[in-house]
């Protein structure tokens, strides 16, 4: 009898533990959802301020603006010379720098809600949980490598922001994925702006991949070493965008978790900038 009661009390003792940790399992993810839900609201509401408080203007091209020098695109009739017909656009960042002297760009991507002000800081972390007015926020923001100059020089230029669910930051970088962004050639095109000049970028390559760093290569010895990194680049893409991109070209790098494990990740090249007065 006593082996019984004991063996019963071992079993009442368990049950009671596992209760209390299912409790516990809930109580954690009903915490996490709401601090979610606040970091989402918080993110919306400084975008509206954001869109208030810039001034973001398309502009016609004129004597400053360069059609970048590349192997001639193939067909003549292609979507490329429909993309270098497009205006830029040109942001007045007075504002934005006075509400965070980090801001350093602005970037908006065809067929996304991408289109926010990018910043910089001396590391790749503090904005990862950090938004717009370096606030603490599990959202964080789309910011530069610590490491590019965003001035244009830099041979491959890398902005990063979480890929959120309820779709802001780059959140729908993930769209690049799928048929119906895929089958409209207005898409693939990227517009940034920064202090020194306006750019339009035009998509070579996107793709998801297993975590890793080697997409995130900022310099390169000569354009022999960058020519065999944006072949691989190409290589991985799930579409063929028909892109040529060179030795001598500059491009920009998105990138953004689609998991846990992988990452989203779209590439785009210069093909037209215009320096600013």
């Amino acid at each position: 009898m006593k082996i019984r009661k004991g063996r019963s009390r071992v079993k009442l003792g368990l049950s009671c533990l596992l209760a209390l940790v299912c409790v516990v399992g809930i109580g954690v993810s009903a915490y996490k959802l709401i601090v979610w839900k606040i970091d989402s609201e918080n993110t919306k509401n400084q975008t509206g301020e954001i869109q208030e408080l810039a001034n973001v203007n398309e502009k016609d091209d004129d004597e400053n603006t360069k059609v970048v020098k590349q192997k001639e695109p193939d067909p003549k009739t292609g979507p490329y010379w429909d993309y270098i017909k497009m205006k830029l656009i040109d942001v007045d960042f007075s504002e934005l720098k006075r509400k965070n002297k980090d801001t350093v760009s602005w970037i908006s991507v065809g067929g996304t809600n991408i289109n926010y002000p990018v910043v910089q800081t001396t590391n790749n972390d503090f904005y990862l949980n950090h938004t717009f007015d370096r606030s603490y926020n599990e959202a964080g923001w789309v910011f530069a490598d610590f490491r590019n100059t965003v001035d244009g020089k830099d041979k491959n230029m890398i902005f990063y922001a979480h890929g959120r669910v309820d779709g802001t930051m780059f959140g729908t970088l993930r769209n690049a994925l799928t048929n119906g962004w895929l089958s409209n050639e207005a898409n693939f095109t990227v517009r940034t702006s920064n202090a020194r000049e306006n750019a339009l970028w035009q998509v070579f390559s996107v793709y998801h991949i297993p975590t890793t760093n080697d997409y995130i290569q900022t310099s390169f010895y000569s354009d022999a070493e960058f020519q065999k990194f944006v072949n691989k680049l190409m290589k991985r893409s799930a579409y063929n965008f028909h892109t040529n991109v060179t030795g001598t070209d500059h491009i920009l790098t998105l990138s953004t978790c689609y998991s846990e494990t992988e990452r989203v990740v779209l590439h785009a090249k210069l093909i037209k900038y215009s320096t600013r007065e």
